[in-house]
């Protein structure tokens, strides 16, 4: 028995005016089969069960599985070396371990890269990977599209298709780390109940790796894709799964104020904030869902939100627009607002990443520099974001499947023309 086709209506999505109830289809799959990425323990467990396994076997089968499609990323049954080479293939018939589907890889100048990635339903998102000295950052999507309109985001002139599944999330990282070759080696030779491979703890942490780190600040807007991404961490989070610890994970949001504290509550990861602006009418115009969740309500929501402190500040981002937020009276009002909420917080500078049609351009150094200056000198961190990877468009703000750039024939034709070569 599959699991279920379709998951539940998301809650509504404010647009500029009306909300707008957003499906969340799941396509079944043409074969039959159920993916298991995106899906937890228990629920594996079930589908076991209901395709035929007893209740111990399908735990045990459950606990097996899950290790190997998370601590060694393997793609295929066949490579699950302490299950049965007879239950192999009857895994194989039922079930599938999927990846996002690799569109397009570009690696910019400066060694970031963005993948375009599609769905099995033939819709394109995006992903980017940040290297730096001490850490290698992950940009992850949430939904295809964005439904926000934030209007110095180029993301925002999208329209939203639909929100990622938890497979679909978790499924990034998955390939991520693929691409970085960074699974854990070694053989698998303890007994089928005893899965504590102490051969491979050493390497089972983030020390050493390039893939250290996960931003939720893709596609889409995390918070409107709540369970989704709640699911989807949870994998990336759990001991016996990806392992990546929550102090090393942040989600972004634009301000869903009704949605943050379960954030904080049910996910409990590090809080970045889409704030841009410290007066009404001009976050009202660079950020949309100000008009319905105001700056006073995000603040309070901020102040409010479970487990930040000084040590686990909550980020304020903010992009700088020349003459419309970069004044000295903006900083000083900064500083006011985080101090009157008493948040535990830093500011990230972003200069603007200029994309074709944008209304706005980027503050000057200069500006950029002493708006920082002010910002700092009230006892707040307040760092100039480095543009990274923008000469294929993978910065701050550009992410715009390339898909809508090019006719799909010509996408479909590069990915011809990839599989011909790797062929």
């Amino acid at each position: 028995m599959n699991a279920p086709t379709s998951l539940p209506v998301s809650m509504p999505i404010p647009g500029h005016i009306d909300p707008v109830p957003v499906p969340r289809p799941v396509t079944p799959r043409e074969d039959g089969r159920t993916d298991l990425i995106g899906l937890p323990r228990p629920q594996i467990a079930t589908l076991f069960q209901d395709a035929g396994l007893d209740a111990k076997a399908a735990k045990l089968r459950a606990k097996q599985v899950f290790h190997w499609l998370y601590h060694r990323g393997v793609t295929e049954f066949e490579a699950m070396t302490d299950i049965a080479k007879t239950m192999r293939p009857w895994l194989a018939e039922r079930f599938v371990i999927g990846r996002p589907d690799v569109v397009e890889a570009q690696v910019s100048t400066d060694g970031t890269r963005k993948w375009l990635l599609r769905t099995a339903d033939g819709h394109d998102f995006e992903m980017v990977f940040i290297p730096d000295a001490d850490r290698g950052t992950l940009c992850v999507s949430s939904q295809v599209g964005c439904t926000l309109n934030c209007r110095f985001c180029h993301t925002g002139t999208m329209k939203l298709v639909r929100n990622l599944t938890p497979g679909e999330i978790v499924g990034q990282v998955m390939l991520a780390r693929d691409a970085l070759g960074e699974w854990p080696k070694g053989s698998m030779a303890s007994a089928a109940d005893d899965l504590d491979l102490d051969e491979d703890e050493g390497s089972y942490t983030a020390d050493g790796r390039l893939l250290t780190n996960i931003v939720m600040m893709g596609m889409g807007e995390p918070l409107y894709n709540f369970d989704n991404v709640r699911d989807a961490l949870k994998l990336v989070m759990d001991g016996d799964g990806l392992a990546l610890s929550k102090r090393r994970i942040t989600l972004s949001t634009a301000g869903v104020v009704p949605m943050m504290a379960r954030a904080g509550e049910e996910i409990g990861v590090n809080l970045a904030v889409s704030l841009h602006a410290v007066t009404k009418d001009v976050r009202d115009e660079i950020v949309p869902i100000n008009r319905k969740f105001g700056l006073e309500e995000l603040l309070q929501a901020c102040a409010d939100y479970p487990g930040a402190s000084n040590a686990r500040r909550i980020t304020f981002e903010y992009v700088m627009l020349k003459d419309r937020n970069d004044s000295d009276d903006d900083a000083r009002e900064l500083v006011r607002l985080i101090k009157q909420y008493k948040l535990p917080a830093k500011v990230n500078l972003i200069p603007f990443n200029p994309w074709p049609g944008a209304p706005y351009e980027c503050s000057t150094p200069e500006r950029v520099k002493r708006f920082a200056e002010i910002v700092f000198e009230a006892g707040i961190s307040a760092p100039v974001r480095t543009p990274r990877g923008r000469d294929i468009d993978a910065a701050c703000g550009q992410l715009k499947t390339a898909a809508e750039r090019r006719s799909r024939a010509e996408m479909d034709r590069l990915a011809a023309e990839k599989q011909a070569a790797l062929g």
